[in-house]
């Protein structure tokens, strides 16, 4: 034990007998012990830090022993000069040391001798306690004022050794994912219809997270020729003047970046996820789902979820690997080595493998259908709106009344297909009723099973069904009157010298 005066009393005998120790190297009379921890790793070896800030000593005291407090040593090492307030030993690597004091977190990975700071968005503020939640390898810490933070997952600090800190990148084995269905007792994530005074702490990101270290960030040639000039500068060197030609290729390159690809056992791809090309460590969470079926369908901030189709479905249990990429000015490098990880069923869902194997096939079934259907509705709106330049261009073209014909016929189709892809809008926004529309269907069965690790129902399917066989009809004319009618309305344009309108390739020839 330590007490607000100096002294640690130790006892071998479950408190018989007791041994007060006063003197420790470096730290003076009577400073208050803030934290006494025994080591998880050695019988006999305790650590203590101590505070003296009331007595204007901001200096960090930090020391172990490794006989019960008989002899101690300083692992304070490179520490900033703040007081130390908290201390932790991981339990599974006996060099990895943290301590909080008045600004925030510093890890240790050698037992004390160089520290470095751990920031991760957390603010500058006393760390005043560190736990380590054994099961889920997570560091927590309660701070002074702003309540406590959580660092998902330290098993890369764990395995970090001080030579991977000074190569260029560092990949990092990825920890085992459990798939599940997410609750949300809320509604809506992530606080549901509770207003905006309800408070709730984030959760960590569903699915596989990936670590990774950069030790500089990605740099474009213009990053490397301001570099170069800052250091021109310092040895007071003439500038050079970039060419033509060097600026023409710094601004027609393309910002460098990390991807990561994920793969499933038989090594076939299953998922692109953009990376951080920044210096550093860099996390980033793949959701255990197949790619988003519509880019144009993305998530508003603040708004909950997106709509069910712009996640893909979820994937099988098994196993899977992931790879880390940089692409720098079009040359792709793949940095690392691959890391094996597995998707872990739940096992308390209940649900057959067989089961399992149904949904996913049928999600992705759906998924393709819908990605299919949201494109064309895209692609015929698209369509109507080059109709409109259409039209303009050719109310401004002489003896064009034919062509204004055309283009009104090809409108009024699109119209059509648009009312049965997406519904009567005119009526719907009347609140009329209206027949189900083949977006709607899709959509219906995209909502009911996005959450859903069951097999699909059988309404489901037979919904699936009714607008496989509507979508294909629609899909035939849509293509057609695209790429037959409008495009032969485009070239009679152009024959007819309409002014250009977007999508249209301009002919010329010099007379």
């Amino acid at each position: 034990m330590g007490t607000d005066d100096g002294l640690i009393q130790v006892t071998a005998d479950n408190g018989g007998s007791w041994t007060k120790y006063e003197k420790f190297p470096g730290v003076p009379e009577k400073t208050y012990v803030s934290r006494l921890a025994g080591s998880h790793h050695a019988a006999g070896t305790v650590y203590a830090a101590f505070e003296n800030h009331k007595n204007e000593d901001f200096k960090p005291y930090l020391l172990k022993s490794t006989d019960m407090g008989k002899t101690w040593i300083s692992i304070a090492g490179d520490l900033p000069e703040s007081p130390v307030l908290a201390f932790a030993e991981d339990p599974v690597n006996p060099n990895l040391l943290f301590v909080g004091n008045e600004t925030g977190v510093f890890f240790t990975l050698d037992g004390g001798k160089k520290w470095v700071r751990l920031k991760g968005g957390l603010p500058t503020i006393a760390v005043r306690d560190i736990v380590i939640q054994q099961r889920e390898s997570d560091l927590v810490i309660a701070t002074f004022g702003r309540g406590f933070y959580v660092l998902d997952n330290i098993t890369p600090l764990r395995q970090l050794k001080p030579e991977v800190l000074q190569q260029e990148q560092a990949v990092f084995p990825v920890k085992d994912a459990l798939l599940y269905a997410e609750a949300h007792p809320l509604g809506e994530p992530p606080k549901g219809f509770q207003g905006d005074a309800f408070y709730a702490a984030e959760n960590p990101p569903f699915g596989a997270v990936v670590t990774y270290y950069l030790k500089e960030k990605l740099k474009t040639k213009k990053d490397v020729r301001h570099e170069a000039e800052k250091q021109a500068e310092k040895k007071k060197e003439t500038l050079r003047y970039p060419s033509h030609d060097e600026l023409r290729a710094e601004a027609e390159e393309a910002k460098p970046e990390v991807y990561l690809m994920i793969y499933d056992e038989s090594g076939a791809p299953v998922r692109r996820l953009a990376g951080d090309s920044g210096e550093g460590f860099h996390r980033t969470a793949w959701d255990l789902r197949y790619p988003t079926v519509s880019e144009t369908e993305e998530e508003t901030p603040g708004a909950g979820f997106p709509p069910a189709a712009a996640k893909g479905p979820l994937v099988l249990p098994g196993r899977y690997s992931v790879r880390i990429f940089k692409k720098v000015d079009g040359a792709v490098t793949e940095f690392g080595s691959s890391q094996m990880f597995s998707v872990v069923a739940d096992g308390n869902a209940g649900i057959a493998e067989a089961d399992r194997k149904a949904r996913e096939e049928f999600h992705r079934k759906v998924a393709g259908l819908y990605r299919a259907v949201s494109g064309s509705i895209n692609a015929a709106s698209d369509l109507q709106s080059r109709l409109k330049a259409a039209h303009k261009a050719l109310e401004d073209t002489p003896a064009a009344e034919a062509l204004l014909a055309q283009a009104d016929s090809i409108q009024k189709r699109s119209n059509e297909i648009l009312r049965v892809l997406q519904g009567d809008r005119t009526l719907a926004a009347r609140n009329e009723n209206v027949p189900t529309s083949i977006n709607d269907r899709v959509t219906y069965i995209m909502e009911g099973s996005r959450f859903s690790l069951a097999k699909p129902t059988q309404t489901q399917q037979n919904a699936y069904s009714i607008a496989a066989a509507e979508f294909n009809e629609q899909l035939a004319k849509l293509h057609n009157l695209i790429t037959v009618d409008f495009d032969k309305l485009q070239k009679d344009m152009e024959t007819a010298g309409a002014p250009w309108t977007p999508g249209r390739v301009p002919e010329w020839q010099e007379k």
